[in-house]
């Protein structure tokens, strides 16, 4: 209603929210997260004026609104502060958003890209015995040739297997995070 009388930007009435009801909801988290963040929220130097002068809005459902504020006071700081710190911090570079690309996702998509050409040099190989194998006549050479073919096929392998394993271990490490 505020916007269609041209009042766009102003806050609605603000509806009281039950945040310990929100805080007890949520899971408990670990304490090295706590920890962290509690460390990430108190970073932020004071102004060198004395006062922080500019103002960013932003809108909140309210179940949002209660998260923030329920996380913000278990820090002991004000939910304007915890916003501002934890912004600031993925500005510069210290937090990620949800679904925000990283190094490692990057990594485990060259990992599967190599793992992919590998395979495709096995499928080459395997095509190359076979082709040896398929005449009925033995082709000069053809003996030590297939046995380097079954070497090479061996190796792809193991080669897949160590790449695969790789991106499953980057794949579980992101994960933990």
């Amino acid at each position: 209603m505020a916007e269609a009388l041209g009042h766009q930007g102003v806050p609605e009435e603000e509806q009281p929210t039950d945040v310990a009801a929100a805080a007890a909801a949520a899971p408990l988290p670990r304490a090295a997260d706590v920890a962290a963040l509690h460390r990430v929220a108190r970073r932020r130097k004071p102004d060198p004026n004395g006062q922080r002068k500019q103002r960013v809005d932003a809108r909140y459902s309210i179940e949002e609104k209660a998260d923030i504020l329920a996380k913000a006071k278990s820090l002991n700081v004000s939910g304007a502060h915890y916003v501002a710190v934890v912004a600031l911090a993925h500005v510069h570079g210290d937090l990620t958003l949800p679904g925000q690309r990283t190094p490692l996702d990057d990594y485990i998509d060259e990992l599967n890209a190599l793992r992919q050409q590998v395979s495709a040099i096995g499928h080459n190989v395997n095509q190359i015995a076979k082709k040896l194998n398929s005449d009925g006549h033995p082709h000069p050479g053809g003996n030590a040739l297939l046995a380097q073919t079954d070497r090479t096929l061996k190796a792809v392998g193991t080669a897949v297997g160590n790449i695969a394993a790789a991106a499953n271990q980057a794949v579980s490490h992101k994960a933990a995070r």
